[in-house]
């Protein structure tokens, strides 16, 4: 017999007397994860100061260059050398020219014009073929017994700075919205700052990377806004292309990254600094490019029923990289990273937080506010390659 009563039909789609069907879940659908923030993890220590400064220091160079195009008599047996700077060697010094097996005995310095007198093929050991920009590496220094003490050398420290950046975002809710009952919440001030967070977050992971100070007055007036430099601003020593200052074009393509051009970029900089780059940031497309190098030498079994086409630490001989994939860096660049030299500090009692404002109404208004700045320490033991095909 058919059914007569009233249904949930009866009165339509618009049906006065059921309760609506909303789900008290709110699902956020734009990106705001932080990934390299993530990784740095909390700094041990904040900012005392709008300008924040650190010391870095170094050894005393180990290694000159030649600045001749001819040499007498010849290559092979000049014993007059003129190099960029001579201040780097002293007598006694063994010394080798380039990649040879000869190694010379610095006799004497002259600074002022920067010569040294050698000995070529000390120790019975063949004359390399001397040429211009070669690089001549200090082996050490061999003293004579009983001689006196050498005249002192040092370094001088130098400081280094950032500046902090003010992050912050403002709210005002309506008392009568703040009184309504709604879906998903029980407080709309509460939600508002916690969007308002997320938002300053990702906003301070793509200033970590891509931020940039301003040209004049850095520390800020009341018409310039204060703002940090990033990673990527920071870097100054190691900046790859691929077909450029020693990294290798891709294979295919001059532009494509390739195992070869990632472990020639990492050898520069074990070259350049005491550290080890320990990650690897990149985006999508070089993310892809990475995960590519394993491709051809994996191996799946007939019941396999899960491929697997990601990587996530990259082993080296100049490292173990952890691989970040984060939306904010320039899709034609890979970041790479010595996280221990790299801290995102808030200044002291300014990390974010929410700051009540006096009502000048029927409203509840506030902002949440937070103001940090980047250290980073020894910017020639990180490196960027950039002009990477995507």
């Amino acid at each position: 017999m058919a059914f007569t009563g009233k249904a949930s039909y009866s009165g339509g789609a618009d049906l006065p007397e059921l309760v609506e069907d909303v789900s008290d879940i709110i699902g956020i659908v734009s990106p705001f994860e932080t990934p390299l923030l993530d990784h740095l993890g909390d700094a041990k220590r904040s900012a005392l100061s709008t300008v924040h400064e650190w010391i870095e220091d170094s050894l005393l160079a180990n290694k000159g260059t030649i600045n001749q195009t001819t040499f007498t008599p010849d290559p092979e047996s000049a014993t007059g050398i003129l190099v960029d700077d001579a201040s780097v060697f002293k007598v006694g010094d063994l010394v080798r020219p380039g990649q040879s097996g000869e190694v010379m005995l610095v006799e004497a310095v002259d600074t002022g014009g920067n010569v040294l007198g050698v000995v070529r093929g000390y120790g019975a050991t063949t004359a390399a073929t001397l040429a211009d920009n070669m690089e001549l590496f200090v082996l050490g220094n061999a003293a004579l017994e009983g001689d006196d003490a050498p005249a002192a050398r040092f370094t001088n420290r130098v400081r280094k700075s950032n500046y902090t950046q003010i992050f912050t975002a403002g709210i005002d809710v309506s008392g009568s919205l703040q009184a309504s009952r709604a879906y998903g919440i029980s407080d709309e001030v509460d939600y508002q700052k916690q969007e308002r967070m997320r938002e300053l977050l990702r906003d301070l992971e793509n200033c970590v990377i891509n931020g940039v100070a301003p040209s004049s007055d850095m520390q800020g007036t009341s018409t310039v806004r204060r703002s940090m430099n990033g990673i990527i601003q920071s870097m100054s020593t190691n900046l790859f292309e691929p077909g450029i200052g020693g990294i290798p074009d891709g294979e295919g393509a001059g532009d494509e990254l390739n195992e070869a051009v990632l472990n020639a970029a990492l050898k520069q900089i074990w070259d350049q600094s005491s550290g080890g780059v320990d990650t690897i940031v990149v985006g999508g497309a070089q993310k892809r490019k990475i995960n590519s190098f394993a491709s051809g030498s994996r191996a799946y079994l007939p019941d396999d029923q899960t491929y697997s086409d990601m990587i996530s630490v990259y082993e080296s001989d100049f490292g173990v990289c952890r691989v970040i994939m984060s939306r904010w860096v320039p899709t034609d660049s890979v970041l790479l990273l010595d996280s221990s030299r790299i801290s995102v500090m808030p200044m002291q009692g300014r990390s974010f937080h929410y700051k009540p404002l006096a009502a000048t109404g029927d409203s509840v208004s506030g902002q949440v506010i937070g103001e940090y700045t980047m250290e980073f320490k020894n910017e020639n033991a990180h490196g960027l390659i950039s002009g990477l095909a995507v």
